[in-house]
């Protein structure tokens, strides 16, 4: 995936989950922030990021902040791109032959990021992107989320019912060791993997190649359970 109109920036301070302070080309900008996970990892005052400017003049940021370096680490931040990059990743193979890929579906009181047939049989596929990273090891999440352990009980279900369930980590950098449940931070969440490993949904992490304006999927990372 590709992004335009890219601007460098240094990142001064988030005076909420929504929004941070950029200087840009000499000036204090206020931009949008599009991913409301804590990543404070990722923004300690100084930090030099790349953020999307919009063609929009109605909007009330002109820009999303896209991109940062962490160390020797461009980390894509945006939290739609793993969406974006696993239906382009699906439809160039990258779980081999699969039909009829859709996105959003429906099954039962689920709603997953895609669906597919593969060797005949339907399957589903929730995405979930990475940007926790220390020394080289991620952790999912960043945060706890109620929503991402009712999609692994989802995906469980269906498994059970038969159905292919997937679930893929977009680890938005690239060069790491390995993905693991981040326990400290969501139990619940940890253990909801587990089970859904143990019913037969299949657990993926890919890492990226990420430029300050580019993200694509690139080769699988060892999930740590």
């Amino acid at each position: 995936m590709r992004y335009s109109n890219m601007v460098p920036g240094i990142f001064l301070s988030r005076p909420n989950r929504f929004i941070a302070k950029v200087l840009i080309e000499g000036v204090e900008e206020t931009v949008h922030v599009k991913n409301t996970g804590r990543c404070r990892e990722l923004l300690p005052a100084g930090a030099q990021v790349w953020c999307q400017k919009s063609d929009n003049p109605n909007r009330k940021t002109k820009y999303d902040l896209i991109t940062v370096q962490k160390g020797e680490r461009l980390i894509n931040m945006d939290s739609q791109a793993p969406n974006t990059a696993a239906g382009e990743w699906l439809r160039s193979g990258g779980l081999g032959e699969i039909e009829n890929l859709k996105a959003e579906s429906f099954h039962g009181d689920s709603r997953f990021d895609f669906s597919f047939v593969k060797d005949g049989k339907p399957c589903f596929l929730e995405v979930k992107g990475v940007t926790l990273e220390e020394d080289g090891v991620c952790a999912f999440p960043d945060a706890p989320t109620e929503r991402g352990a009712r999609h692994l009980k989802g995906l469980t279900q269906a498994a059970k019912e038969g159905f292919g369930a997937y679930v893929l980590f977009v680890i938005q950098m690239a060069d790491v060791k390995y993905l693991r449940p981040h326990d400290e931070r969501d139990p619940a969440f940890g253990a909801a993997l587990r089970e859904a490993a143990e019913n037969g949904v299949v657990v993926m992490a890919m890492d990226c190649a990420v430029e300050i304006d580019s993200m694509d999927i690139r080769l699988r990372v060892p999930v740590k359970l």
